[in-house]
């Protein structure tokens, strides 16, 4: 499933102690837009935290799973990021210099400028 919003709150990181290890997760509400905006909570878990670098204000695409688990008579739910993208990010710019860079009309000039000089007709064919 996938969602996508604003950051409008990071909150504190928790971790602890298990069997398997140390355990990290962080939590972040993100507000959807439209008429009538919904928050969700989400979480990420471990690396993921620094690897997506969340931020407030960040307007970002979080694709989940949904994880609900039974304890004491209660259901609890987890909205479980595996990805998030940055949206309406800087686009990269490329690095190659611009003599080297491709361009098809260098050489001939642009093959579909009108060339009346053979008979009139500004059609290429």
């Amino acid at each position: 499933m996938e969602i996508t919003g604003k950051i409008v709150q990071l909150l504190p990181k928790q971790s602890g102690q298990s069997q398997k290890g140390t355990w990290e997760k962080q939590d972040y509400i993100l507000e959807t837009e439209g008429q009538y905006p919904k928050k969700v909570c989400f979480n990420l878990w471990g690396d993921k935290i620094a690897q997506f670098g969340i931020q407030e204000n960040d307007q970002v695409m979080v694709s989940f799973d949904l994880e609900s688990r039974e304890y004491n008579g209660r259901w609890y739910t987890d909205v479980r990021a595996w990805n998030v993208k940055k949206v309406g990010a800087a686009q990269p710019v490329s690095s190659a210099p611009e003599d080297l860079a491709f361009s098809p009309f260098e050489e001939g000039g642009d093959p579909f400028a009108a060339d009346n000089s053979s008979g009139g007709d500004d059609l290429p064919f």
